[in-house]
């Protein structure tokens, strides 16, 4: 009769001893308590994880529903200057600007106002819905480069 290499190194099943059999059960028993220790950790690992997912998904939530109910910024309104056409007969007298703006417009600068904005990234309301494209109508500025 032909083994197989791995057969050769193992006595048969009937010519263990019981000694043999008994250190055998021994460490496989060793094993399985092993193993059931590591089992019933990771299981409590797993609870507490979940348990934390489960606090910081509420907590996410919360904030971003905050969030999107008002979301808000703070933005500058500087005073312009008037802003002259060649059909208005004072195309000639458009201010200038120096390197760094005229100095007017660095005064006026200090001077602006902060209003608070809402940015919303809903859909807009039905009843104000952007105007079609026909209908728009163009400042005369952009008429004028037409």
């Amino acid at each position: 009769m032909i083994m197989a290499v791995d057969e050769q190194d193992e006595l048969p099943r009937g010519k263990l001893n019981s000694r043999s059999k008994s250190m055998i059960c021994k460490t496989l028993k060793g094993k399985l308590n092993e193993h059931s220790k590591q089992l019933e950790q990771s299981a409590e690992k797993l609870s507490q994880l979940e348990s934390e997912n489960l606090t910081l998904r509420d907590e996410n939530q919360a904030l971003n529903m905050a969030s999107n109910k008002k979301r808000r910024f703070r933005t500058q309104v500087r005073p312009m200057p008037t802003l002259e056409t060649p059909k208005s007969g004072m195309g000639a007298n458009l201010p200038t600007m120096t390197l760094g703006g005229d100095a007017s417009t660095r005064e006026k600068a200090k001077d602006a106002q902060t209003y608070d904005v809402e940015d919303s990234e809903s859909e807009p309301e039905p009843d104000k819905e952007a105007p079609n494209e026909a209908v728009r109508m163009e400042s005369p500025m952009i008429a004028h480069l037409h």
